[in-house]
């Protein structure tokens, strides 16, 4: 598998290379077609065509560590341990606990490595504090290994935590509608606002929203089932102020139609949160639990989990027979080069989810998954992107698909799924009335068995330069009526630009940011 991986990622490369020459202005490759949705104009500048509500593609690019485009730090190793203690897990969480008590340092307190070898270890190690960095010795079977014995536990806990306050009064939306991937909109009140103040915009649900979503309706075992209910979150920080105009650094994930937002609408509170943690690592080790046949309502070994962090990367670990191995609900976070084996699937008819996007700003890059009976990936109820997933490659009979609860902004780029699917699609009453699972979605230039893309009343999907069986579908459990589809572009055709992500992140900062995430070298 690993040649495999080496050997496609080479191909990428190449291709990726290829649309930075001709972004430079030198060529276009005359084997690929161009998308209505985004291309380049003359002058190498992205151009996007609009729905008529005004809604288009979003600007992925702000999806990784610090926002996308930059370069993981060189942090000095502080402590070292060597496997072979009587109880290993105790010994790694003591040289964590040392590091995380060092003072910060241009933001951070230092490396833990971990020797090769066999460290086994009956409990998580927990990372609770910014600035530390757990570093293996090798992701192979001859680098670093965290055996997991003992009770199911997961090997990895990075947690924060983080609280919210709410700073002064609210101001509410008073455009009529705000697109999809829009960077900016009016208040009623501007005056309260400054630029890089951190603000959450509330967007309530409806009775009338989730009528019109069709959402309303959900029947499970003869109970009636909630799709969702309170209101949506999306985080943002302002850019700029303009009168009563507010510009965000990151483009809006959904759109905000005041017909359906009810009397008071959307509303905008400037906040401050404490607790959370940053620049935290894991890197080049291995993570393996004893094979075992479960069905996910028992208790199983989990890989990883992170909560309440930002601007963090998990990089360079393979990791055998954890179930929902990898979660991140924390922001600004990179995922690379994390590959992921099953040698037993679980059992039953819900699957487990080996990737989870709970939060926003998430970029998995050239990461992999072979098992089956699962999901690849999911994202969590009422994500706001952007989320990516970056040249990724998903083998066995599982899926890529958004799980519940009306999730917006992911991307799938690059990515190949050959024995299973890639699906945009309304789960219905599914575990408990999952419902319409992601809106604002696009799949570019992937390979499938098969894509099912469905659209959302008043909302987009894109499947674009995709390759794989089209598969149109009703809600679950029913035969009829097949839901309308998504857009559709360029099918069986691979698209320029090769990446939309690459494209999106040079064209805001700059063909250096791709060197920095290590897809292209300007030496070359």
């Amino acid at each position: 598998m690993r040649n495999y991986l080496q050997n496609s990622r080479g191909l990428f490369l190449t291709s990726l290379l290829i649309w930075v020459v001709s972004f430079d202005g030198i060529c276009q490759p005359h084997s690929l077609t161009t998308s209505q949705w985004v291309s380049l104009d003359s002058g190498g500048k992205l151009i996007y065509k609009i729905l008529e509500t005004g809604d288009k593609i979003m600007d992925f690019s702000y999806a990784g560590y610090m926002g996308g485009g930059i370069k993981f730090p060189e942090i000095p190793i502080k402590l070292t341990v060597n496997p072979g203690s009587v109880n290993d897990a105790a010994a790694i969480q003591d040289a964590v606990d040392q590091v995380s008590k060092m003072p910060l340092v241009n933001g951070f307190r230092g490396a833990v490595l971990l020797k090769a070898g066999i460290f086994n270890c009956d409990q998580p190690i927990n990372i609770a504090a910014s600035g530390v960095m757990l570093c293996g010795s090798g992701q192979g079977a001859d680098g670093t290994t965290i055996n997991m014995t003992g009770e199911p536990h997961s090997a990895i806990s990075v947690r924060g935590s983080e609280s919210t306050q709410v700073i002064g009064k609210p101001a509410f939306f008073t455009d009529t509608y705000v697109p999809s991937g829009a960077t900016s909109f009016n208040v009623s009140d501007g005056s309260m606002f400054n630029a890089g103040d951190k603000i959450r915009i509330r967007r309530p649900v409806t009775e009338s929203w989730v009528h019109f979503m069709g959402m309303d309706t959900l029947v499970r075992d003869g109970k009636k089932q909630t799709w969702i209910s309170g209101e949506t979150i999306t985080d943002r920080t302002i850019l700029k102020m303009e009168g009563d105009k507010i510009i965000v650094v990151v483009p809006l994930t959904d759109s905000f139609d005041a017909k359906y937002l009810g009397p008071g609408g959307a509303s905008v509170t400037k906040i401050s949160t404490s607790g959370e943690i940053s620049q935290v690592g894991v890197e080049n080790l291995r993570i393996v639990s004893p094979p075992k046949v479960v069905a996910i309502t028992e208790r199983f070994n989990k890989a990883l989990s992170m909560n309440g962090a930002s601007d963090c990367w998990i990089r360079n670990l393979d990791i055998v027979n954890t179930v929902n191995s990898v979660s991140i609900s924390a922001d600004r976070v990179t995922v690379e080069n994390v590959n992921i084996q099953h040698t037993v699937a679980t059992e039953g008819a819900a699957k487990p989810a080996d990737f989870t996007a709970g939060r926003g700003q998430i970029l998995f890059n050239h990461c992999s998954v072979r098992g089956d009976n699962l999901f690849f990936f999911v994202t969590g109820a009422r994500v706001s992107g952007p989320v990516v997933l970056l040249n990724c490659i998903f083998r066995g009979n599982g899926w890529i698909q958004p799980h519940a609860r009306w999730a917006t902004g992911l991307l799938i780029d690059g990515c190949q799924v050959p024995d299973g699917g890639i699906d945009f699609m309304n789960r219905g009453e599914m575990g408990s009335g999952h419902g319409w699972t992601i809106g604002w979605a696009v799949a570019w230039n992937c390979k499938a068995k098969r894509f099912v893309n469905q659209m959302p009343p008043g909302c987009a999907n894109w499947v674009i330069g995709c390759v794989g069986d089209r598969e149109k579908g009703a809600v679950p459990f029913s035969k009829f009526p097949l839901l309308p589809e998504g857009i559709y572009d360029a099918h069986g055709t691979t698209v320029f630009p090769v990446s939309l992500y690459g494209a999106q992140l040079s064209g805001r900062i700059g063909p250096q940011a791709l060197k920095n995430i290590g897809y292209f070298s300007s030496d070359k």
